[in-house]
């Protein structure tokens, strides 16, 4: 009871922070929020904590704090979500699919609620900034334009707002181990697809800032003057012009076209991210920089934590060879790193890339595999084929010869909970590579049933479907073998339906299928002396203290730095100064000093609040790897011997289905299953192409029983889960 308290306090707190957060960007562009602000400001500046120091405070230091309780919050959560089954609400149909087309994707009512809500956020916005600016329209000194030419560069202006409004969202849906969509049960590689939506809108929001902005100084015949200048104080606008082009050539060379394709170019055009950011801060100054800052405080503490979480390098075990061209790599872990199905790790191989980062699912279960982890690998594209060539050429040297592979780790990040496993039955649908976060699965529910445990309660029937082009595909079911024997112990009934595409008939069956381990290859090794295994990320509680001592750290030196470097501006001659007087000396720091220096000291700050907890975290790191005592390489032997020891004899055929020639019909096979399970709570799953995750999103919209909450009838509940590894 004690923690469960603890957690509906935590969400109690998080709510209140958030929607008070969320309040002042609807208040802000409010005349009321303007004069009362700058009261506030006016306040501060008299004192140590300086207007700088509550900027911070009001409008950065919410979403970290929601950060930060978050993890607390999800550390405790996964304590308190066992043996519970899912509870059908009428609330549950806003998460499951709503809209499935080929331009959007797959949409939830949430989604598109929050979209809408943004949509309408960026309306409000915009319709209070602008009627208050054509209300006080003033010809601006430097410039002599029409009144037409006027009300277009504050609609411009505006735009920029808009702009800066996404960029203040932008970098959250991409965090890992500081992950705010945590906490919502969004898991990173689906929460990705928010980052794109907003990076979009701020790009065309940005660009129509900008060439409007050029478009009414080209027509007053100022553009020479303005556009390469870079002001003393206010806006300096060829900041502003770098920070377009930057992101320009971010959101091109990140269309799916280039990315999927060319994800070289991608990745490494992608880091200029830290020029646009400074650029942005030169460009709107430090009181907008503050609106924003929040999620790149997040985003580069995450960064810089996972840097430190991938050292040491650690090696390959063991590696084998799928006639499909897959390759499964045996990693060493820590035995105390416990993951959750679905979960995935991010792999760089400096041999091939120094800087290169690629996701994969996790195969295996770490109830099961101790002191090994496994991942499969589809060697399709440059990175992942020059993977697989330089793995087979290990296969022709001499046993005494083969070279280990340095690899570096990150991860693994995964759902806090097994909520899925709590459904009373389990649809899984995979295509090709698709199947390996389903396997990881299987071996959970294997291992649970192999020792006993009532830690979960397990689904009571689940059945696969697996569509591939070629049966060899069928080989990456060998190490569930065990669970499609079904053995009356058994607690959940697995039924398995394989669908080749582009072959005939075979005459063999499916244990003889699975047994074609003479195909296999196996690749073991050398390796000379220990090694380091992964231990993944710092606990959820040491990373949120992290965070706690960067933001501190950061407040104390922006105070301290902006105390030296700026002067006070404060009357010390007497106290009987006119309003007026009082007034023109509180602004004598920021006509005195140069408004770039108030940027230069955010960016010293910020480094400073960077360093210190990464020193914590090496300390930290360090003291983890000292008391690393495994013998890695003989518990690489174990794993060998237990993935070669898998016999598949017990295979009852008759329960189980192989179908060629064509794909599946997943209407009929939705039909059946929900006959079979008699309108219990169904958890659908479907890893594969997007095609796929859209046509099993549709089925699971028809057919749920979600919607119809006034018919007596007892109709079953579909709740959909697309599983996405691959960025």
């Amino acid at each position: 009871m004690g923690k469960a308290a603890v957690v509906i306090l935590l969400k109690v707190l998080m709510i209140l922070i958030s929607t008070a957060w969320l309040s002042l960007w609807l208040l802000k562009p409010t005349n009321l929020w303007t004069r009362k602000w700058k009261a506030a400001e006016s306040s501060a500046r008299n004192t140590v904590f300086g207007y700088y120091g509550l900027d911070f405070t009001v409008y950065t230091f919410p979403v970290i704090a929601v950060a930060m309780i978050g993890l607390v919050y999800l550390n405790l959560q996964s304590w308190g979500q066992r043996n519970s089954r899912q509870i059908r609400s009428s609330t549950a149909a806003f998460s499951n699919p709503l809209v499935t087309s080929n331009l959007v994707g797959i949409l939830s009512g949430v989604e598109i609620l929050s979209v809408f809500l943004f949509i309408l956020f960026l309306a409000w916005t915009f319709y209070t900034r602008i009627s208050h600016d054509f209300t006080k329209l003033t010809p601006m000194e430097s410039l002599k334009l029409d009144l037409w030419q006027l009300k277009f560069l504050r609609v411009a202006t505006r735009f920029g707002l808009l702009a800066e409004a996404c960029l203040a969202f932008l970098l959250l849906p991409i965090l890992r181990e500081l992950a705010v969509f945590r906490i919502l049960g969004i898991q990173f590689e689906a929460s990705a697809r928010y980052h794109i939506w907003l990076g979009t809108a701020m790009i065309c929001f940005a660009t129509f800032h900008g060439a409007s902005t050029l478009f009414i100084w080209g027509v007053s015949h100022y553009i020479q003057d303005e556009i390469t200048k870079w002001q003393r104080t206010g806006r300096i606008y060829l900041a502003g012009e770098i920070t377009l082009v930057v992101g320009l050539v971010m959101w091109i060379t990140s269309l799916p076209q280039i990315r999927r394709k060319r994800f070289e170019i991608f990745y490494y055009i992608h880091h200029l991210y830290i020029i646009f950011l400074v650029f942005f801060l030169l460009h709107a100054g430090d009181r907008h920089f503050y609106m924003i800052f929040a999620g790149v405080f997040l985003f580069c503490l995450d960064k810089l934590l996972r840097i430190l979480q991938s050292w040491p390098q650690t090696h390959i075990l063991s590696a084998r060879l799928y006639p499909c061209k897959v390759v499964e790599l045996i990693l060493p872990k820590d035995t105390g790193l416990k993951y959750t199905p679905t979960s995935i790790i991010f792999m760089k191989i400096p041999s091939i890339s120094r800087f290169q980062w690629h996701s994969f699912s996790i195969t295996s279960s770490s109830t099961i595999d101790h002191h090994t982890m496994s991942v499969l690998v589809k060697c399709d594209g440059r990175w992942t084929t020059s993977l697989y060539d330089n793995i087979r050429a290990q296969l022709d040297s001499d046993a005494d010869k083969m070279k280990s592979i340095p690899v570096a780790i990150e991860g693994p990040y995964g759902p806090s909970s097994l909520t899925f496993l709590r459904y009373d039955n389990l649809l899984l649908v995979a295509g090709g590579i698709g199947i390996t976060p389903f396997l990881s699965i299987l071996h959970e529910i294997a291992a649970t049933q192999g020792n006993g445990s009532s830690r979960y309660r397990l689904p009571s029937r689940i059945q696969l479907i697996y569509v591939v082009k070629k049966s060899q595909y069928i080989g990456l079911l060998k190490s569930v073998s065990s669970l499609l024997q079904n053995h009356p112990s058994n607690k959940c009934h697995l039924k398995l339906k394989v669908f080749v595409t582009q072959e005939k008939q075979c005459g063999a069956t499916l244990g003889e299928m699975l047994n074609e381990a003479s195909q296999v290859q196996w690749v073991h090794f050398g390796l000379k002396g220990p090694i380091y295994s992964i231990h993944g990320p710092q606990s959820l509680y040491w990373t949120a203290a992290l965070a706690g001592i960067a933001s501190i750290t950061f407040l104390v030196f922006l105070i301290c730095f902006n105390h030296i470097f700026v002067p006070s501006g404060k009357n010390t001659s007497g106290h009987h100064s006119s309003k007026l007087a009082v007034s023109s000396k509180m602004k004598a720091p920021k006509e005195n000093s140069p408004s770039w220096v108030a940027d230069i000291l955010i960016i010293s700050s910020f480094i400073i609040s960077l360093a210190c907890p990464s020193l914590v975290a090496i300390v930290l790191r360090w003291r983890r790897l000292k008391k690393e005592e495994v013998p890695l390489v003989s518990s690489k032997e174990e794993k060998v011997q237990q993935l070669s020891s898998i016999e598949t004899k017990g295979v009852v055929e008759e329960e189980h289905e192989v179908h060629f020639g064509g794909r599946p019909n997943l209407e009929d096979e939705f039909s059946k299953f929900l006959n079979e399970t008699n309108g219990s709570d169904i958890g659908v799953l479907v890893s594969g192409p997007e095609t796929m995750k859209e046509a099993v999103a549709s089925l699971c919209q028809q057919k749920s029983g979600c919607f119809h909450i006034g018919n007596k009838e007892k109709k079953p509940y579909l709740s959909f889960h697309a599983l996405t590894f691959t960025l």
